[in-house]
Order: structure tokens, then C-alpha cells, then sequence
């Protein structure tokens, strides 16, 4: 199911209201669902390595925390900033300034920055543990039977 962006994201507290939540693919909504949002984001980090590896340690931890509250929505969102992490660091090893269009939409020249490649790949690799956990995915196919 797609995510639903007709959602009053700004009054709606998900926590309270997990039957609103749409797992979505990817990405979808990561700054938009409270109280999680407010929770994670300010933890996600991807500058250097440590920075990185830091960052992601304490997401995937926050994975963790949810997980032992049955919080899918919660799960579901570390996971996001977890895949985000992955992909906005791995934009920014790809093209300096993070940009991959000029300002005539064309593709810049990919210029390839081993620090952001390696806090990519740390990213990458605690996003694989939290979307393969088998807990997660259980809650997730029961999420999804029972609000769509």
C-alpha cells in the first residue's frame, strides 16, 4: 500500500494513532510522522565515518527500543532514517555539495568522496539488519493486514 499523504500530519501523533500509519516504500514520510520524527531525526548524522557510525549505532538502538515495545510505526521509522542515511550519504559520495542536477537539470559529473562513500556503506549495513529482523517483518505483514 502506497503511503497516504492526505494525512493531517501536523495533528496527528502516531504513537497514539498507529492505525493511520502506512509503511509505504522506501522513504515515504520519514519527516512527517510525530512523534518519531522529533525522536530520531536528531540523531541522524552521516558527516564522516564516526560521525556515521555513531549515528547509526543509536538508531538501530532506537530500532531496538521500539522493537521491545512492539512499536512497529516506530521500528518502521528508525528503518527510514537508517535507508536514508544509506542514500543521502551515498548522494553525497557521488556529487560534490550533494547536488546531482545543475541549474539546467542535467546530471553533474560524479566525483566520488571515500569519506561519505564510508559513512554510506555504515549506514547501509544497520539498514539491512533492521528491514531483514524477522520481528519486524512479522509486525509489518500484521500492520499491514490490519490497517491496509
Amino acid at each position: 500500500m502506497a503511503f497516504d499523504y492526505s494525512i493531517d500530519f501536523d495533528n496527528t501523533d502516531f504513537r497514539a494513532h498507529p492505525e493511520k500509519y502506512r509503511a509505504g516504500r522506501g522513504e515515504q514520510g520519514v519527516l512527517m510522522v510525530e512523534p518519531y520524527k522529533s525522536e530520531i531525526l536528531p540523531h541522524w548524522r552521516f558527516k564522516t565515518p564516526d560521525i556515521a557510525k555513531n549515528s547509526s549505532h543509536k538508531i538501530y538502538q532506537m530500532f531496538l527500543d521500539y522493537k521491545e515495545q512492539d512499536d512497529f510505526v516506530g521500528m518502521d521509522m528508525s528503518r527510514k532514517f537508517l535507508q536514508m542515511g544509506y542514500t543521502r550519504a551515498r548522494r553525497y559520495a557521488n556529487y560534490k555539495g550533494g547536488k546531482k542536477y545543475n541549474k539546467d537539470g542535467e546530471v553533474n559529473e560524479r566525483q566520488i568522496d571515500k569519506e561519505k562513500a564510508e559513512s554510506a556503506a555504515i549506514f547501509e549495513g544497520k539498514w539491512i539488519k533492521a528491514r531483514e529482523d524477522e520481528d519486524y517483518l512479522k509486525l509489518k505483514k500484521e500492520h499491514q493486514k490490519k490497517y491496509g
